[in-house]
């Protein structure tokens, strides 16, 4: 079969054999690609250091018998200050980990490309008190382009106009009035701030988020909720979201 061009985000890297690799991708538009590089682990392997995680990259790809195969490869972005700093790699973590999850195999979705892109160019270049606040805001957008999107403004259940956001229902996606959260007995407690501040991080774009941050008391309370949110809409295990969390708290 004819090669063809590939400009992916490098998710994760899996041993195969004693030399090659399982790459997981993030192609630009939005799909997840699996495939095999092989050789990378050889000193002099001709690919370099170029398939890193976090690294933006040109490919030149063609379809194996079971997984597409890697044959050459241009670095677009190394992403190389995520690798290097340890906040901002474990934030770029969870950046990877989410998306390894929620982008699928033949199911198109350009907007997480260009989120994930911007994301971590923005992480690369913050300062280190901003990288929560992104954690968040990423969290908080992926899961709206997965199909989550939070429900911020109207009552989740009753659809009313609903202020004061004191509880917050997992399962109907959102703030609950005072009548409808008095019928939730696992709605999880929350405040006006926070719902303030959850639509601010979600309607904002990364790098406003990281020239003004919000305060660190209001992140924490955001970054819990939001973690409980994809936590129960996302069943599977985020590793790297369990170690960020651990990491601030």
């Amino acid at each position: 079969m004819p090669s063809y061009p590939l400009t992916a985000l490098v998710l994760r890297k899996t041993k195969l054999g004693e030399t090659d690799v399982i790459l997981t991708l993030l192609a630009e538009d939005g799909q997840q690609v699996r495939a095999v590089a092989k050789g990378l682990r050889k000193p002099g392997s001709r690919f370099g250091a170029r398939l890193e995680p976090y690294a933006v990259v040109d490919l030149l790809m063609h379809t194996g018998k079971s997984l597409e195969v890697v044959t050459d490869a241009r670095t677009v972005d190394t992403h190389q200050g995520l690798r290097e700093d340890f906040d901002r790699s474990a934030a770029a973590a969870v950046v990877v980990d989410v998306l390894d999850k929620i982008a699928l195999q033949g199911a198109a979705e350009p907007r997480l490309f260009a989120l994930a892109r911007a994301t971590l160019d923005v992480m690369e270049a913050a300062d280190g008190t901003a990288l929560s606040a992104l954690v968040v805001a990423f969290l908080l957008k992926a899961m709206a382009m997965h199909g989550y999107r939070p429900e911020l403004d109207s009552c989740a259940a009753c659809a009313l106009p609903c202020e004061g956001g004191e509880m917050f229902s997992l399962t109907s996606g959102g703030v609950l009035c005072a009548s409808c959260g008095l019928l939730d007995a696992a709605a999880l407690r929350s405040t006006e701030a926070v719902r303030l501040w959850m639509k601010h991080l979600l309607g904002s774009t990364m790098a406003q988020i990281a020239a003004d941050p919000p305060p660190a008391a209001a992140v924490a309370d955001c970054f819990a909720l939001t973690r409980s949110f994809v936590a129960y809409h996302l069943p599977t295990r985020l590793k790297a979201l369990d170690f960020w969390a651990g990491s601030v708290g």
